[in-house]
């Protein structure tokens, strides 16, 4: 055993004994997430723009919106995609080059969070069917990581949108070509919050920081709408949860969620 791999064993054991006095290592309660900060128009060229702080995870996302081919069978419908990527800077283990399978993994839940709770109604983002549409593009960037960055970018991706403003295109001789105008918000339905949990041991715990992260058995991410319906979820780690547990975890993040869309709607109102 390597003395990386005793620290880790040593972590793990410290952090579990807190958990069976119903305490963490920084203080929290099981159901608290750490402080969240969120800043918009972080990046003014972008069409909106949010750095989000969970703790001492930071993350930027930028939102671009410009025309595009609606995909072949929706052309009815606009475009809406999110990535994420890691800055080399942000924790030692993270190495230039291609997305891994844990980055690509983080983009994909962010996505399908944001997709899944239909925030963004694409049936306005049409500019002439089957021809051209309005797309939605959210770049999460992450600064600084120090566990959970699966709510950090889907906050700072959805406190983006919200403060995303769209210009208007009509189709001239079939090319799709501004409209001088004030730009508009862009259409949102509903506010989408996830809560991410870990398991250790037989302990749910909300929002892990960096050490609860590299110690959980099992971690699940679940995505509520504004009318606290369920309408994403997943599952990672090699441990499972039994029903009761899934059950628990639906129920707080619904509770901790409609928080933390308190945050979320500041930055709705101020946009």
């Amino acid at each position: 055993m390597t003395s990386t791999s005793v620290i880790d064993e040593l972590k793990k054991s410290q952090i579990l004994e807190l958990l069976e006095q119903g305490k963490r290592v920084d203080g929290r309660a099981l159901d608290e997430p750490r402080e969240i900060t969120i800043e918009t128009n972080a990046i003014p060229k972008a069409n909106g723009s949010a750095r989000v702080r969970i703790g001492d995870t930071e993350v930027v996302c930028g939102v671009k919106i410009q025309p595009d081919r609606p995909f072949p069978d929706m052309g009815d419908k606009g475009i809406f995609i999110c990535t994420a990527e890691l800055l080399p800077l942000s924790h030692p283990s993270v190495e230039t080059g291609p997305p891994g399978p844990d980055v690509i993994e983080l983009a994909r839940v962010v996505d399908r969070g944001i997709r899944e709770s239909h925030m963004v109604d694409l049936s306005q983002l049409v500019i002439e069917k089957d021809k051209s549409v309005v797309g939605v593009f959210a770049d999460s960037v992450v600064v600084d990581y120090d566990g959970n960055l699966f709510d950090a970018c889907a906050y700072a991706a959805t406190a983006a949108i919200l403060s995303s403003k769209t210009p208007k295109w009509q189709m001239v001789d079939d090319v799709p070509t501004l409209v001088e105008g004030e730009d508009m918000p862009i259409p949102v339905t509903t506010i989408p919050v996830s809560v991410t949990m870990g398991k250790i041991g037989n302990h749910i715990i909300v929002d892990p920081n960096g050490d609860e992260w590299e110690s959980m058995d099992a971690r699940i991410t679940i995505t509520s709408d504004s009318d606290g319906n369920i309408c994403a979820l997943q599952k990672g780690g090699f441990d499972g949860f039994t029903l009761d547990e899934i059950v628990k975890c639906g129920e707080i993040s619904v509770k901790v969620g409609a928080q933390i869309r308190e945050k979320l709607k500041q930055v709705q109102g101020g946009a």
